[in-house]
């Protein structure tokens, strides 16, 4: 059994898959009338954040692993495995850290701090997607919105 603080990180990875996977491929592409991220370009950021974060943690990641092009055409297959390799990326770093007394380079305080940092990070741009998405006239199904709740099951 993993450590609960990695265990955390691992659910609350799937459960940002789960969000994407329930995105249409026109979903994909909308955006706020106001300006700003369409819910493509959300998944790509989070994505993208992990990614500077390994690199200012000195965490090697596999070559596989690489930054998105916020206006390349995205689809919910290539955000799935970026956000996948980027997530299982993440984890190793918690491990190691949590292996090496509980520091991440270049974050304070601690590991448990970080992992609570990214949480609150990606939940922002969830929470950001879904309303984009309901302002368009595209809400999630009623049965994907509580999902997005279940961590005991996802």
């Amino acid at each position: 059994m993993p450590d609960p603080l990695l265990e955390t990180w691992q659910i609350h990875n799937r459960i940002n898959l789960y969000l994407l996977r329930a995105v249409s491929a026109p979903g994909l592409s909308v955006a706020p009338l106001s300006g700003g991220r369409s819910v493509a370009q959300i998944f790509a950021h989070i994505h993208n954040v992990r990614l500077m974060w390994l690199e200012a943690a000195g965490t090697p990641t596999p070559r596989s692993v690489t930054k998105l092009d916020k206006d390349a055409k995205l689809t919910v297959a290539t955000l799935t495995k970026a956000l996948e390799a980027s997530g299982e990326t993440v984890g190793s770093l918690v491990q190691s850290a949590l292996d090496a007394g509980g520091r991440v380079k270049g974050f304070k305080p601690h590991v448990h701090a970080f992992v609570g940092y990214l949480i609150s990070h990606e939940s922002h741009h969830r929470g950001q997607a879904t309303m984009v998405l309901k302002a368009a006239g595209a809400p999630l199904d009623k049965k994907i919105a509580y999902g997005l709740w279940e961590w005991g099951v996802r």
